[in-house]
């Protein structure tokens, strides 16, 4: 094969496409196709825009999957309704394992309990290919922010009910709940300013316009590696690389509070069964190579890459675990 070539095609922030690897390394491991299957380029859905921690784990999938299948995968962006519309997209794409999407618990688990009519049914419209990563949620602030500790931001809250403020990917998303989370264990009214992504709600975090942002660690890594914001907490115990000392919400006395956020591949209900097992198997294998796993534990996640079978078991749990979650917090949106 020949030399890997590289392109990027960026038509916008929410309907952006990468075309991120046609045809492998020289050398490259490349699992055996099906008779007929992959025979052209797979469309690799984004539900968020670029810049956040979706979009990358997605380029950086992409990449090693496009070297394995020796077929291009295209990235496309498509933000909105938190993680709905991209995510609805692909149950109505054509279930021929050519259309699928990286989703994250958020989406798949906790929406469908939030939205009126999120415009999918997770079990029934899908179907699971492997998770991907397990990580905490980061809690951060800006380098110059007055909050050394999250005591010193729970304080200022109490000071100053509704005036403190924290900003999330989006309306829904698990940074969200965690956020509703904390206000409610700690009796306290902070202000939740909701993206379209990560990135857009990093860039305030940087200008000052918010006060912390909640969200999942390789939105930031490399902020909170050049000294660019500062950590005030992590959500569950499992935070790796470059967040793996900072304190969880447990530990700083926010009881009974402990969340995973995931990121999964699924296909449109209905794909073929050997093209369901095929795509398993190169999105394990692409997960679990040297660069992917060393890049996502430096990010602060834990690479997961398990089978259809576990994820959907998965999946199925956390339906039922969020849905009282939302309920208990009594939220929705329309």
């Amino acid at each position: 094969m020949s030399a890997l070539q590289r392109r990027r095609l960026c038509l916008g922030m929410s309907g952006a496409a990468f075309l991120l690897t046609i045809h492998g390394v020289a050398g490259a491991q490349v699992l055996q196709a099906l008779p007929d299957f992959p025979k052209q380029p797979i469309t690799l859905i984004s539900p968020f825009p670029p810049g956040g921690g979706n979009d990358g784990i997605a380029r950086l999938l992409a990449n090693e999957l496009g070297k394995l299948m020796g077929q291009a995968v295209v990235i496309e962006n498509r933000a909105g309704a938190g993680g709905n519309l991209g995510t609805t997209t692909v149950a109505r794409a054509k279930a021929d394992g050519y259309t699928l999407v990286l989703s994250q618990n958020s989406v798949m688990a906790v929406n469908p309990s939030l939205y009126k009519n999120p415009g999918f049914d997770p079990l029934k419209d899908f179907v699971a290919l492997s998770q991907i990563t397990s990580a905490p949620l980061v809690m951060v602030v800006r380098a110059e922010s007055p909050f050394q500790s999250l005591a010193d931001y729970l304080q200022a809250a109490s000071e100053k009910p509704g005036k403190v403020s924290f900003a999330t990917p989006g309306n829904g998303t698990l940074s969200h709940l965690a956020g509703a989370t904390l206000a409610q264990k700690k009796g306290l009214s902070l202000m939740h300013v909701p993206y379209r992504g990560a990135g857009p709600a990093t860039n305030d975090l940087l200008g000052g316009s918010v006060d912390m942002l909640i969200t999942s660690p390789p939105s930031v890594e490399s902020l909170y590696s050049s000294g660019k914001v500062r950590a005030l907490a992590v959500t569950h115990a499992n935070a790796v690389g470059a967040f793996k000392n900072v304190p969880t919400l447990e530990q700083q006395g926010v009881r009974d509070v402990s969340i995973e956020g995931w990121y999964g591949v699924f296909a449109p209900a209905g794909t073929p069964k050997e093209r369901v097992q095929y795509l398993s198997d190169a999105i394990r294998k692409a997960a679990t190579s040297p660069a992917v796993v060393a890049r996502i534990k430096q990010d602060g996640a834990e690479v997961v890459a398990s089978t259809p079978e576990a994820l959907d078991k998965k999946l199925r749990e956390e339906i039922t675990h969020w849905s009282k979650l939302v309920k208990s917090l009594n939220l929705s949106i329309d």
